[in-house]
């Protein structure tokens, strides 16, 4: 069982992790093709809605994207007009099918009634409007992505239920939330999955999303089944379309693909519903003999270094509930504290079962800031920090000699995409955590001379 921390002076965030609402929102919208989005905010929020974009690497030339550039003026006086005629502006210039448009905090501080808005403007415009409130008084990234996927529910379209759509759906998945992910390329984590279950002879109709078409957004409905690859959000989502489109949330109540028994565990777990154990043996074999032939050669001398190190996790959900296991059963390091970005309650259940299955008890943060992940690092004694730059950084502060910058954001220069998922996923973290070992007991007082 877990166990929590005490934080003195805490009554409100200080250097929060997690970005606002509409950078959620953002998130979501910018992995879908033929959409636009139009935030009604001061010029600044533009910055965040181009990270959303940022996330799925899609360069200025593809961004659809207005800014109604709010200023003390509007906030006085109100924007309107303002906002009207930029969405028609907008209609005109980016001829998308869809059209976001977002109200952030300043337009939830006007009163700005973007729904009636909306409608009463709908007529005159060719994009179908799709009126979202995001300020940052709303909630965080999470639940802007959660706000981003439910606006997507209405174009679902319903399947009727014949025996011809029965056997078309029988092997065909919903990738949901592949972008709340802190592996600096995750997008290399869904390739994973996708290829994983097109060898199994899975299809994958839409991605919720990234890079993808509107039309697999509307055909969604064709899915037998959806895979959550978060443990940060999308559950009310998954939850929403089991209970509209009869199609089941699969997978969700284990960890994902993190480490050598997670990622058998999950592929086991996937081939069980679909009935293709047979096909997912070999790949079971295969991955585990390259793991362990890859530490034989290339890691098994250092792997004894691990060995009752003392460990705190600094993570999201999605990443740190199965590296949990991977560094006690598979690595033999002790987790001590255990720092979580969110605080999803379907996660908080998955981590419970897991600590109990290994008998471990570590200190536990949910919905951790920036104070909290410090304040609780002085707390933990602990020998290493496993997390982002961020907390490589607090480890140096804190006098912690070992820290591994694994997670985004990171100082680590990327230039191929690396799953963190399935059995490649685990070497690749194994690669920075053991080169971050080497670089944190290099002298850095020694000055060569010639």
């Amino acid at each position: 069982m877990s166990a929590g921390i005490e934080f003195e002076n805490c009554d409100h965030s200080k250097d929060p992790i997690v970005g606002c609402a509409l950078e959620g929102i953002a998130t979501t919208v910018a992995g879908i093709q033929d959409v636009s989005i139009v935030i009604h905010s001061p010029q600044g929020c533009a910055s965040t809605v181009a990270a959303g974009y940022d996330v799925h690497e899609v360069d200025f030339t593809k961004r659809k994207v207005g800014c109604t550039r709010l200023f003390e003026s509007d906030i006085v006086m109100g924007a309107s007009e303002k906002l009207k005629n930029l969405i028609k502006e907008a209609d005109k210039s980016f001829n998308s099918k869809v059209m976001f448009v977002v109200g952030t905090c300043a337009a939830d501080i006007i009163g700005e009634d973007i729904e009636a808005l909306c409608k009463n403007l709908q007529p005159e415009i060719n994009a179908k409007l799709v009126p979202m409130l995001a300020g940052g008084f709303r909630g965080n990234g999470y639940d802007g992505l959660n706000m981003g996927l439910e606006a997507l529910l209405p174009f679902i379209k319903k399947q009727e239920k014949t025996c011809d759509n029965r056997k078309r759906k029988r092997k065909s998945v919903n990738i949901i939330a592949p972008q709340a992910n802190i592996n600096p390329t995750w997008w290399a984590d869904l390739k994973w999955v996708t290829e994983t279950l097109e060898s199994l002879g899975i299809k994958v109709q839409s991605v919720f999303s990234h890079n993808t078409a509107f039309e697999d957004i509307e055909n969604a409905g064709h899915a037998s089944a959806n895979i959550i690859l978060s443990h940060d959000m999308g559950y009310k989502f998954a939850k929403k379309m089991q209970n509209t489109h009869d199609i089941p949330v699969i997978l969700n109540d284990i960890p994902l693909p993190i480490g050598v028994k997670n990622t058998t565990r999950w592929l086991r777990a996937l081939a069980e519903y679909f009935r293709v154990e047979k096909k997912v043996e070999p790949i079971i074999q295969k991955g585990e003999e390259m793991v362990v032939d890859t530490l034989r050669r290339r890691a098994l001398m250092i792997i004894p270094r691990y060995r009752n190190c003392r460990v705190a996790v600094s993570a999201d959900g999605t990443i740190g509930i199965g590296l949990v296991r991977m560094l006690f059963e598979e690595l033999e390091m002790i987790p001590e504290l255990l720092l979580f970005r969110s605080a999803m309650p379907e996660a908080r259940g998955i981590l419970e079962q897991e600590l109990q299955s290994m008998g471990i008890s570590p200190k536990v943060v949910f919905s951790a800031d920036g104070y909290q992940i410090k304040n609780a690092l002085e707390q933990v004694n602990t020998d290493a920090v496993l997390g982002s730059a961020w907390e490589k950084y607090m480890a140096e502060e804190l006098d912690i000699k070992i820290a591994f910058d694994v997670f985004s954001p990171t100082n680590r220069e990327t230039y191929l995409d690396k799953p963190y998922f399935g059995y490649e996923g685990m070497i690749n973290m194994m690669e920075v955590i053991a080169n971050d070992w080497e670089r944190a007991f290099r002298s850095k007082h020694i000055h060569w001379t010639e």
